[in-house]
């Protein structure tokens, strides 16, 4: 999961049960600076490991061409490096009432409401979803490789980004310095379909250009649509079932057996049309509820439709990040309505 947070740049400290929140978020992006290692002198060292400075020399190749051929911005980020000794920077809680799909929202003055809240320590993010459970929520917990602070830190290349193959890493940098490019307020599908969008696009072209084949994502990206698919098809029952009449017990009780449906679903995907492929096993084998949904189809819900406008803007990059900017300034409701008729179209074309 690749999510852009910036609630650490905009602390209210007039609230002060926000006050523990606010300083792990400072201590823990604080860290994360002092932990940053100019590229260029790793490269150069003769003691890096040199499969590091092979990976290194690749970031630097990407932010360049994301700069000259995507006009993606150059604040400085990914220039630096920081090894952070843990696998994820952070982990970002979900919530949702018991009985309804909607997430329970975190707001912060600028960058507005996120329906996630990031913690950098595990331990503190179970504790946050311990907290929400208390209320009875359901809450899921996703661990997070990379972020961006949308340019007003200059973001390291993190060791937890080099799980990754090039591939995947060099569209997680186009993927992040989109969000330096344009970011909406209190949109988080419309964020990060853009985003998704520039990362495929941008990828495409990065291979292009260097006379690279790229990997073949016919069948991953198959079961990820089937798997997006079976979650989309869970949340319709779901919703059918929380608008009906039965009592909290009844409803409860049912909520559990759509759950096992949808596993048995899986199930039958992964030993038939999958051929006994099991990458998503780790995922149903958790407690699922309705806040492991929330992620899922989080990065893709309107990419066709921003495939679209580059389209219409006839693969010009400057002009494609005009009218996504002046689509992200309209209204919420009027937002939607224009990415549903390009969606439309591009499921037409």
């Amino acid at each position: 999961m690749r999510l852009a947070v910036s609630s650490l740049l905009t602390l209210s400290l007039s609230a002060c049960s926000s006050l523990g929140y606010y300083a792990q978020l400072l201590d823990g992006q604080m860290a994360v600076l002092r932990a940053r290692a100019p590229i260029d002198a790793l490269i150069s060292d003769v003691d890096t490991d040199p499969a590091l400075r092979a990976r290194l020399e690749t970031v630097k190749a990407a932010v360049s061409f994301a700069e000259e051929t995507l006009a993606l911005p150059n604040h400085g980020s990914y220039q630096q490096y920081a090894d952070l000794g843990r696998p994820y920077v952070l982990w970002n809680v979900f919530a949702t009432p018991e009985f309804d799909l909607a997430p329970i929202e975190w707001c912060y003055p600028l960058a507005g409401c996120f329906s996630y809240r990031g913690h950098y320590d595990l331990e503190d993010a179970r504790a946050e979803a311990q907290h929400q459970r208390e209320l009875g929520h359901d809450v899921y917990i996703g661990a997070v490789p990379a972020y961006s602070t949308l340019g007003w830190f200059k973001d390291p290349v993190l060791n937890t980004m080099l799980r990754w193959n090039d591939q995947e890493l060099v569209g997680t940098l186009f993927h992040e310095l989109a969000h330096q490019r344009v970011f909406v307020k209190s949109d988080t599908a419309f964020n990060e379909s853009f985003a998704s969008f520039v990362q495929e696009e941008g990828l495409r072209r990065w291979l292009k250009a260097r006379g690279e084949t790229p990997l073949d994502v016919t069948e991953p990206r198959r079961r990820n649509q089937d798997f997006v698919a079976l979650v989309q098809a869970t949340r319709e029952r779901l919703q059918a079932l929380y608008q009906s009449s039965q009592t909290p017990t009844a409803m409860r009780a049912a909520k559990r057996q759509v759950f096992e449906q949808m596993r048995e679903s899986y199930q039958a995907l992964r030993d038939g049309p999958w051929r006994g492929y099991a990458g998503y096993d780790q995922w149903f084998e958790q407690d699922l509820d309705n806040a492991a949904l929330l992620p899922v189809g989080l990065y893709n819900t309107w990419t066709p439709a921003f495939g679209q406008l580059f389209a219409q803007a006839r693969g010009k990059w400057p002009q494609f990040y005009d009218t996504v900017e002046r689509l992200g300034e309209s209204s919420a409701d009027e937002r939607k309505r224009m990415l549903d008729a390009l969606l439309e179209q591009a499921q037409g074309d």
